[in-house]
């Protein structure tokens, strides 16, 4: 498979980077192309949930996220500091598949309902928001959603972006922490028109005997 464009995915510091991982694996094992900022917080959100410590620089972040995903070869990987502002992805002359934000804190979802650009990730997001037809999606990791979140989810829904849940469905048959996982980021590659994840997908009702 040959992909012209890259698409960027954001890592921010909000629980479940499982999510972030699973989608670069399947990404890398596709051969598409992966431009990834991790913010600030996602050193932390590791440190904290797994006891895992991220390398800062970007060239070992490389090779610490293929060890995470067990993907060594395949796929292109570039890795950006967080805080290099003047980074490719920083700039709508980087042609781009689009973004990927995930998991989406809401600290991240209020400064980009609210234009603020305050590291790489977030002008990264900005930059699909203000460049025409560029596809934004964001999977918010957090419950309950109060009042705050739902109003800056709503300014972000209105500018175009696409809000995708960590909300799991049943239906697949789902065994493993996995299969729940990888239905999310299924249904989050889905608004790229990328389908690289193994996925049972909804095919109907069932027959009408079986229900009553």
């Amino acid at each position: 498979m040959s992909i012209t464009n890259p698409l960027i995915l954001g890592v921010t510091g909000a629980s479940g980077l499982i999510y972030a991982v699973r989608a670069v694996k399947f990404l890398l094992e596709a051969d598409y192309a992966i431009e990834l900022v991790a913010s600030k917080s996602a050193y932390m959100v590791w440190q904290a949930e797994d006891g895992i410590r991220m390398p800062v620089e970007a060239e070992q972040q490389e090779q610490f996220w293929r060890g995470q995903t067990g993907v060594e070869s395949s796929g292109k990987l570039h890795c950006h500091p967080w805080g290099d502002v003047g980074a490719s992805i920083a700039s709508g002359s980087f042609r781009t598949q689009g973004m990927l934000i995930m998991p989406c804190s809401m600290s991240t979802v209020a400064k980009i309902a609210n234009g603020l650009s305050s590291d790489l990730l977030e002008r990264a997001a900005d930059v699909q928001l203000k460049e025409a037809g560029r596809r934004l999606v964001i999977v918010p990791r957090e419950t309950p959603f109060s009042l705050i979140h739902l109003r800056n989810l709503t300014t972000l829904a209105e500018a175009g972006v696409r809000v995708v849940p960590a909300i799991p469905a049943w239906y697949h048959g789902p065994q493993t922490i996995n299969d729940l996982v990888d239905f999310v980021v299924a249904r989050a590659l889905d608004q790229f028109d990328i389908q690289c994840v193994p996925l049972t997908r909804w095919r109907g009702h069932l027959d009408t005997d079986t229900q009553r």
